[in-house]
């Protein structure tokens, strides 16, 4: 698809020049990986994508020893090294680990083959009520109207997370732990009921050395036969990065100015960067809202969205951009249903209360230990 858009679209324009396979060393030097040759261009501002600095495992080795003896693979390297072996240890509880569980369950494999060691647990998102199709909107105001419903009848931080899952819009792996990690993964139901197949969860820390016959975990161990495959999945693909100016004498730093949502905030930015002029508005528009982490970061990144949704709507021309970007999925061209009108004017009658509640729910949380 990008080298479709690059070489069909980009490229003919004539207004874009692709330099791959290259180093960028400043001041406008690109220097190729294959001849060393220094291309010099003229640039007015420098757009920044590699801030966020998104990691996948198998750009990387594995973050904790691993035996020569050992095999340790990404992802990625799953199907070629798939055997039928004594089991499968999957890394990581994260989106990733995830799908390496639901890709060994897809294609067979016993659920007691597979062993999950999973640091954290996390609060999860129903895919059904965010996922862009015909009834994206619909989906999403559902989403807010309920949550922010459950966050204002909520008396406490564990009562609203109880209260936005009774009522559907967030959901937990196992019901009898409560989750410490927020990261946006988004799961189907389905998904989860065959994920809960899987009896063999090892909570017991992070791995930290995997030897010829155990792991060692922060706290414990765990043995296992010389035949299993272990599948790394701990990569920080979303890394929670502290937050920059978006526009930065002459420089552009992409950052998610919405909740996990990267591709609309890109275009968000680049819209603000051709439509206006003064810098400081700019950064006024794009306040960064940082990749959340643990539960306490829901509660932080539901304040920060609020903030930027109440000084986008100020602007009229910047509401109608909205009004009419696909990548939008809270404000669509056409005229909004009687039932849209409602959770509207129900998701704005509780916004004061949610930002009230969720500031002191912060504040009581303040000396509460990271994760």
């Amino acid at each position: 698809y990008f080298d479709q858009v690059m070489r069909e679209q980009f490229l003919p324009s004539a207004r874009v020049q692709f330099l791959p396979m290259s180093n960028y060393l400043g001041d406008g030097q690109i220097e190729s990986l294959f001849s060393g040759e220094i291309t010099t261009l003229s640039v007015g501002k420098i757009v920044d994508a590699t801030y966020m600095n998104v990691t996948v495992p198998s750009m990387r080795s594995p973050p904790f020893e691993v035996d020569a003896s050992v095999s340790c693979v990404p992802l990625n390297e799953l199907p070629k090294k798939a055997v039928h072996g004594s089991g499968f240890v999957v890394v990581g509880a994260g989106k990733t680990g995830f799908d390496a569980c639901l890709f060994l369950l897809n294609h067979g494999v016993d659920p007691d083959r597979i062993t999950w060691i999973m640091p954290r647990d996390a609060w999860l998102l129903d895919r059904a009520s965010i996922q862009a199709l015909d009834l994206f909107e619909a989906g999403v105001l559902t989403w807010f109207s309920d949550t922010f419903e459950a966050i204002a009848a909520a008396d406490s931080v564990a009562d609203m997370f109880l209260k936005i899952e009774a009522c559907g819009q967030l959901m937990r792996f196992d019901p009898t732990i409560t989750p410490s990690m927020y990261r946006c993964c988004t799961v189907t139901r389905a998904e989860l009921e065959e994920l809960r197949r899987i009896g063999n969860v090892v909570r017991q820390g992070r791995v930290r050395r995997i030897e010829s016959d155990r792991v060692v975990l922060d706290d414990g161990e765990l043995s296992f036969a010389p035949d299993t495959l272990f599948i790394d999945c701990t990569a920080d693909g979303l890394e929670r990065r502290a937050a920059r100016p978006v526009f930065d004498d002459g420089r552009i730093t992409l950052q998610a100015v919405r909740t996990c949502q990267q591709v609309f905030s890109a275009a968000f930015i680049g819209h603000v960067e051709a439509a206006y002029a003064d810098e400081a508005i700019k950064n006024e528009l794009c306040v960064p809202v940082p990749h959340p982490d643990t539960d306490i970061d829901f509660m932080t990144n539901v304040l920060a969205d609020l903030a930027n949704a109440a000084r986008w709507s100020e602007d009229e021309a910047l509401v109608e951009w909205m009004i009419n970007s696909r990548l939008d999925g809270f404000s669509q061209p056409g005229d909004p249903t009687a039932a849209e009108l409602a959770l509207r004017e129900k998701i704005a009658q509780n916004g004061g209360v949610v930002a009230e509640k969720l500031q002191q729910f912060l504040s009581d949380t303040a000396e509460r230990p990271a994760n």
